[in-house]
Order: structure tokens, then C-alpha cells, then sequence
């Protein structure tokens, strides 16, 4: 049943549902065991590949697996080509995660908001009801005004919400 306020959103998450999407986020953690973690200093310090410097990036690596009596034995011209093949593969999933947590996000949000709105809209009648004596009202009322305690006007009239 739709609100009176803009009702865009109504759907659950069964236990079930929420369940076996855990177990694929889990499963996909496992496809991928060599994920790592950074610490922020670590993030702020390394070089990174950027859109600029990406092209530079693999013409080195081909000039380095072209010509490897140029490279430094302390390189690894094959692991800088599985290392940018990597990277792009993560690039690929990391598109398609990061269009999906946006949409997770903008879901959550809504759904939050129209909870948000719905709750004032009731906590407003609730007020009026105690304006106009509905039996029970007043003590529903000051219970759900402890929220706003300390905001705007020591008024407590519904008329200042």
C-alpha cells in the first residue's frame, strides 16, 4: 500500500534471498583469494596507473617482452604483463561492481527516505491527534518528540514542526 508521500520503492529481502546473495559476494571473494587490503598510507604512497599513463604502461611492457637482454634481472618482464593483465581484468569487474553498488546505494537511500518521510508525516498526525485530544495520543506524542529534543523552538506545539 502506497504512502501519501511519493512511494517509488516497495520491495523485501527475504532471509532466504539475503542469504544466498551473502554466499555469492562470499564466493566470488574465494574465486579471487590474492585480494589484498591497503593501508591509507600505502594507498596515498604507491604509483598508480591512471588514464594518462596507462598506454605508457603497456608500451613497456611489449618493449620489455620484445626485448628482454634490455630489461634488468631484477625485472620481471613477465610479471609486468601479468601484472597489467590484472589490472585490466580488475578494471572490468570493478565497472560492473561499481555500477551495481551505485544502484545498491541509490536503493538504500530511497528506501531510507521514504521510511524517513513516512515516519515524520505519522509522528505529525500523531501530533495533531494529541492537539485534539485523540485518547492516547499525548503519550505517543511525547515519547516520539524525544527526537527533536533540543531542536528549534522550546514550544512543543505540532504547529513548529
Amino acid at each position: 500500500m502506497a504512502n501519501i508521500v511519493n512511494q517509488r520503492l516497495s520491495a523485501e529481502i527475504t532471509d532466504a534471498e539475503l542469504a544466498e546473495v551473502k554466499l555469492y559476494l562470499a564466493k566470488i571473494g574465494n574465486l579471487l583469494p590474492f585480494l589484498t587490503g591497503l593501508t591509507v598510507t600505502e594507498r596515498m604512497e604507491l604509483p598508480k596507473i591512471s588514464v594518462a599513463n596507462k598506454n605508457f604502461v603497456e608500451d613497456v611492457v611489449t618493449v620489455a617482452n620484445n626485448n628482454p637482454h634490455l630489461v634488468p634481472n631484477f625485472i620481471s618482464a613477465p610479471e609486468m604483463k601479468k601484472d597489467l593483465a590484472l589490472y585490466k581484468q580488475l578494471d572490468d569487474i570493478l565497472t560492473e561492481v561499481n555500477q551495481l553498488q551505485e544502484k545498491l546505494r541509490d536503493t538504500q537511500m530511497l528506501a531510507g527516505s521514504e521510511a524517513y518521510s513516512s515516519s515524520l508525516m505519522t509522528y505529525k498526525m500523531i501530533g495533531m491527534g494529541a492537539d485534539a485530544g485523540v485518547p492516547g495520543a499525548d503519550s505517543l506524542y511525547d515519547q516520539l518528540k524525544q527526537r527533536f529534543a533540543g531542536q528549534g523552538s522550546s514550544n512543543t506545539s505540532n504547529n513548529n514542526l
